[in-house]
């Protein structure tokens, strides 16, 4: 069983991540976890702490001379300010350190400090930040190494910021569009709205707001039959809704055209079945996105999902002190006036995470060898079936 568990602070010591569950024989290094580190900072809008953090990855166990051993990984990524915190973040000695009592509305603060009953929100702001998100990547990492030795592979873009959107268009991107993704600075595929999405970043930031938006993550090279439909637990639609939407500030999922299906009659909504002797079944449309009955069908998986705007701005609203109970500014933390592209980049890794899971939950196998031959036999099957 594939797992994983991450712990840490934002301005403690650093992230430690442990992925348990990954066969022997994978081919991984530092700078695989990296790169997708790296692209996790991307983004117009990003706050100066991207700038500060370098997130180098420390791989601690499980990898020895470019390959993991089929033991747990454990990799720390160090935060760059911690020696800054020192203080404030130290696991001994007295509460002789201000206490932040004026919770953020939107955020976790009010809610964590009741359920865990603490008068000092820091306790709560530390972990609920987005710089666990480190955690979710390291992961994605591992998965998306794991994932292109068996020819798949996921890409995400950035479909609007506030209410700016790109075209609508009658196909996803393709592969050769989603590889240049990264190159743009919001990570949208349409020029002319990229332009209008930074404008409209700009204007947030010169007002000192924040704006959100919405993504779309496409894999591509998925075989019929991750997932199942005997159990809610085991449909896979449902494991990568919660994946995704359990990402900090993510409101909304949708797999395939989603809520547009509600507004088409059945004859127009279902994707018909084709099939041609060397490529087996097949469809010439995907409005499910991949996915039907919480199986792969072998189409491109398609999930969307929508961000709010980041609720830390410089102009914070008024809230009420846990303390005093009178009404005060809420706590000014460092912040990103749009994290979109980013957010989409963490989808990345919580999809590959899911899907490395769905396949090896499926075949089973305890190194890269056997893994990779009853992968191909799968499919070949599939395609003679």
């Amino acid at each position: 069983m594939l797992r994983f568990l991450d712990a840490g602070e934002s301005h403690g010591l650093g992230i430690v991540t442990i992925i348990e569950g990954l066969p022997a024989g994978l081919m991984l290094g530092k700078g695989d976890i990296e790169h997708e580190l790296s692209r996790r900072r991307l983004g117009y809008g990003r706050g100066s702490r991207m700038q500060l953090e370098k997130d180098e990855a420390e791989i601690l166990s499980g990898v020895r001379l470019g390959l993991s051993l089929g033991s747990p990984i454990a990799v720390l990524v160090r935060n760059a300010e911690s020696e800054k915190w020192r203080e404030r973040m130290r696991p001994e000695g007295t509460r002789d350190v201000p206490d932040a009592t004026s919770p953020r509305p939107g955020h976790a603060d009010l809610a964590g400090a009741v359920k865990y009953g603490t008068r000092d929100l820091r306790d709560i702001i530390e972990r609920s930040s987005a710089r666990a998100t480190v955690g979710r990547v390291i992961t994605g990492a591992c998965a998306k190494s794991f994932l292109i030795k068996l020819g798949i592979s996921i890409f995400s873009h950035v479909l609007s910021i506030g209410s700016v959107r790109v075209k609508e268009r009658e196909k996803p991107p393709g592969l050769d569009e989603l590889a240049f993704g990264d190159n743009d600075p919001v990570r949208c595929l349409d020029s002319d709205a990229s332009l209008k999405m930074i404008e409209a970043i700009d204007r947030s930031r010169a007002s000192g707001d924040s704006v959100g938006g919405t993504f779309e993550i496409i894999a591509f090279g998925l075989p019929i039959g991750l997932g199942s439909h005997v159990q809610w637990d085991r449909r896979l639609d449902g494991n990568l809704a919660a994946s995704v939407m359990s990402i900090q500030a993510i409101k909304g999922v949708e797999i395939g055209d989603g809520f547009k299906l509600a507004e088409l009659r059945g004859s127009k909504a279902a994707d018909v079945i084709h099939h041609k002797g060397d490529k087996g079944f097949y469809r010439l449309s995907n409005h499910a996105g991949g996915l039907e009955g919480g199986i792969t069908n072998g189409e491109p998986l398609i999930i969307r999902a929508a961000m709010k705007p980041i609720p830390t701005i410089s102009s914070p609203p008024d809230t009420i002190d846990i303390l005093s109970k009178q009404k005060v500014p809420a706590t000014v933390e460092r912040a990103d006036t749009c994290a979109v592209p980013a957010a989409a980049v963490v989808s990345e890794s919580a999809v590959a995470f899911e899907l490395a899971k769905a396949i090896l939950e499926k075949l089973g196998g305890d190194s890269m060898v056997e893994i990779k031959s009853r992968f191909e036999v799968m499919v070949s099957e599939q395609i003679a079936f």
